[in-house]
């Protein structure tokens, strides 16, 4: 993502930053969204997005941003939190070939690999959609962006 970092504070009672993220919220567990909370929106904010992906997963083709999974879209403002397994918002596509959120699960072998909790904060709330890969997702909200930031976790498959 070719977007700056804003002064938005994401966290999460799931994990710490840099933490790692509970099995719990992986393919090898329950596979559900962790919480997710965030705070310090720029003015005139209309909307949010999430998205999480993967940066040490082997590239699947070049220019990927590694495994994307999950994209999150279409919440409203009011928002500034999701519960664990939340069905807020619209959800696009991910790299395991379906929609919604899917947990860390890196090839066995591979070591920790990093999972980026992106929050995007939108002059509008787009009503997008459902089902847009993060490359159409991110092709349609671009212009729209006032701030962004992230939230890290780690995650090595048992």
């Amino acid at each position: 993502m070719g977007f700056a970092l804003s002064n938005m504070q994401v966290g999460s009672v799931s994990f710490e930053n840099l933490g790692e993220i509970p099995t719990k919220h992986s393919g090898e567990g329950d596979d559900i969204s962790p919480v997710l909370t965030w705070s310090g929106a720029p003015n005139g904010t209309q909307g949010y997005a999430v998205i999480c992906h993967d940066p040490d997963a082997p590239l699947l083709k070049p220019g990927s941003y590694g495994f994307v999974h999950w994209v999150l879209y279409n919440l409203p403002a009011s928002i500034t939190h999701l519960a664990e397994g939340s069905t807020e918002g619209t959800t696009g596509g991910n790299d395991f070939g379906s929609t919604g959120y899917g947990g860390p699960m890196p090839p066995e072998g591979h070591g920790k690999h990093h999972y980026y909790f992106w929050v995007l904060a939108l002059d509008q709330n787009l009503n997008l959609p459902a089902g847009l890969s993060l490359e159409a997702f991110l092709a349609e909200v671009e212009p729209h962006v006032l701030g962004m930031n992230r939230l890290i976790g780690t995650y090595e498959r048992n």
